[in-house]
C-alpha cells in the first residue's frame, strides 16, 4: 500500500482536502519517503522526485521540508482527535464507548499505518510553533480517553486506580499499531480494531470485558 492509497480523511479520494493536484502528489511523496526513510534522512529532492516533479517546483507549494511535516501531521492529528471526541461524545455504557474509540482508533492507525507512523512517530522534527500547535491536539485526545474512563469509574463500570496512567496505556497500545502492522499479514484492520478494544476492555476490567 502506498500513501496514495490510505483514505485519511474518509474522502472518495486519498489526501483529498489537499489541493492543488501538485501539492497533494507532493504531500503523498512526502508520506512515502518520511515512513521509508524518516524525515531528517529524506531530502526536498526526494520527495519532489516521487513526485514526478522537480526540486524548485515543491518550493511552489511547500516553504520547508518542515511545513509538509506540519501539514500531514495536522491533517492526521485532526482526524485521530475527531474519531476519539466522536466515541467519547456518543451515548451509550463507558464501556461501548471505550470499545468504539479504541476499535476506531485502531482501525485508522492500521488502515493508515505509513501515514500513521510519520504523523505519531516525527514530531520532534517539528519547529517549536507547530510542535505546540500538534501538542495541544495530542492533549485533547489524551482528555477524550480520560473523559470515558472516568465515566466508566464514577458508574462502577471500570476497575481504574490510575485514570491517566491507563489513559497513557490505551493510546500507546493503539498508536503502536502502525509501527508493526502490515497489510499483508494475517489480520485486517477490522480485526485488530476488535481485537484490541476486547483487550483494552479487559485492561479496564469493564464487566463482560
Amino acid at each position: 500500500m502506498s500513501a496514495a492509497d490510505e483514505m485519511v480523511g474518509g474522502e472518495d479520494r486519498p489526501w483529498g482536502e489537499v489541493t492543488p493536484e501538485a501539492a497533494r502528489r507532493l504531500l503523498v511523496a512526502a508520506v512515502e519517503a518520511f515512513a521509508e526513510r524518516g524525515y531528517h534522512a529524506t531530502t526536498t529532492r526526494d520527495i519532489a522526485g516521487r513526485a514526478g516533479m522537480s526540486p524548485a517546483a515543491l518550493y511552489i507549494h511547500y516553504k520547508t521540508k518542515e511545513e509538509l511535516l506540519h501539514r500531514i501531521s495536522r491533517i492526521g492529528h485532526d482526524k485521530a482527535l475527531e474519531i476519539l471526541e466522536t466515541a467519547a461524545d456518543a451515548r451509550g455504557t463507558a464501556a461501548e464507548r471505550l470499545a468504539g474509540a479504541v476499535r476506531s482508533f485502531v482501525r485508522w492507525h492500521a488502515g493508515h499505518h505509513m501515514t500513521a507512523r510519520v504523523v505519531q512517530y516525527e514530531l520532534d522534527a517539528l519547529g517549536e510553533e507547530h510542535r505546540t500547535e500538534i501538542v495541544g491536539l495530542r492533549r485533547r485526545s489524551d482528555a477524550a480517553v480520560r473523559r470515558i474512563l472516568n465515566d466508566g469509574v464514577a458508574a462502577g463500570e471500570f476497575d481504574v486506580p490510575d485514570v491517566p496512567g491507563t489513559t497513557l496505556a490505551v493510546l500507546s497500545l493503539c498508536i503502536d499499531v502502525a509501527r508493526w502492522f502490515n497489510a499483508q499479514g494475517r489480520r485486517t484492520p477490522d480485526e485488530v480494531g476488535e481485537l484490541y478494544a476486547d483487550l483494552v476492555l479487559r485492561m479496564v476490567g469493564a464487566q463482560g470485558g
